[in-house]
């Protein structure tokens, strides 16, 4: 297992010996009582209702992205969670199954986050703090993504409305008229490059099969969640890589119209060479991950490092 260079181990070990034993105690208490809360079986009933939304919700960017290759319906809303979620507020019933979906999602959010609670007493162990350090990092992103997915749902609750690409478009505006703004949208967007790297790694290696309690979902299940997750994950990276590509190149222009988000990078997909096809591809990888998050939800497994 990876160490950190022995220089930064001997500086934190100094900086965790200069931690009053007391204020220890008191963490530790803090977290066991904070977990007293995010293992609660009603938390947990509660994240499995956001992971079937969650799951839903790429089973709608699924279809959207597919009305865009096939030109269904030219008035489709844009291919992202913003989209997908405003498609659920336009159904019957909309309003109510954005609260629940928001909730539920919320919930999820608290219930990864939790994870941290597990993992945070490695760090201050010389031999687990890298790994604990990345679990927890892991843990805490995975909690972004789930509460601002929350927070779109919400906002479309209250009647409200949110579009991603407008969003992105004026932040990457603003990031261009400060000094440095340029190169903080390159940082970022190869950022999200990176992301869509880490996602097409796990998908190959299926490391996504951690998500799942494997003694509880029945052995003939697993090929199936297992092949499900890994063209999810292939289709998610490629769509965070073209992503990421639009934002670089919105820096290097300085044209903001290219910084879409998810939407546009679907979009750019379908205007390639043959990209009917290929955007047809991403969206069943879409829905293919929306079908596993189901299953994630009927088995669920908060750990991501056992």
């Amino acid at each position: 297992m990876p160490t950190l260079p022995p220089a930064v181990t001997r500086t934190l070990d100094r900086l965790v010996d200069r931690v009053p034993d007391r204020w220890l105690q008191r963490a530790h208490a803090a977290a066991d009582r904070a977990r007293e809360v995010t293992d609660h079986p009603w938390l947990e009933r509660l994240a499995q209702v956001g992971l079937v939304a969650y799951g839903a919700v790429h089973l709608l960017i699924g279809w959207l992205a597919f009305t865009i290759a096939w030109r269904v319906s030219p008035d489709a809303a844009d291919a992202d969670q913003a989209g997908a979620l405003r498609t659920v507020s336009e159904s019957p019933g909309g309003l109510v199954l954005l609260w629940v979906i928001g909730l539920g999602l919320l919930s999820l959010a608290l219930w990864q986050a939790g994870e941290v609670l597990r993992w945070w007493t490695g760090l201050l162990h010389p031999g687990r703090r890298l790994h604990a350090a990345f679990v927890c990092a892991k843990c805490l992103a995975k909690a972004v993504v789930y509460g601002a997915l929350a927070g779109i749902a919400l906002v479309f609750a209250v009647g409200s409305r949110y579009d991603a690409t407008d969003s992105t478009q004026d932040l990457t505006d603003d990031l261009l008229e400060i000094p440095g703004g340029a190169v903080l949208l390159v940082a970022g967007g190869l950022t999200v490059v990176g992301i869509g790297g880490y996602l097409a790694w796990r998908g190959w290696t299926a490391g996504f099969m951690k998500d799942v309690d494997l003694d509880a979902a029945p052995d003939r299940y697993e090929p199936t969640i297992a092949g499900l997750g890994r063209v999810g994950y292939l289709a998610k990276a490629v769509a965070f890589a073209v992503a990421g590509g639009l934002v670089v190149f919105a820096a290097v222009t300085s044209d903001v119209s290219t910084a879409t988000g998810l939407d546009g990078a679907l979009n750019a997909i379908g205007a390639a060479p043959l990209g009917r096809w290929l955007l047809t591809a991403v969206s069943v990888g879409f829905a293919a991950f929306g079908v596993y998050a189901l299953a994630r939800a009927r088995y669920p497994d908060r750990d991501p490092a056992t």
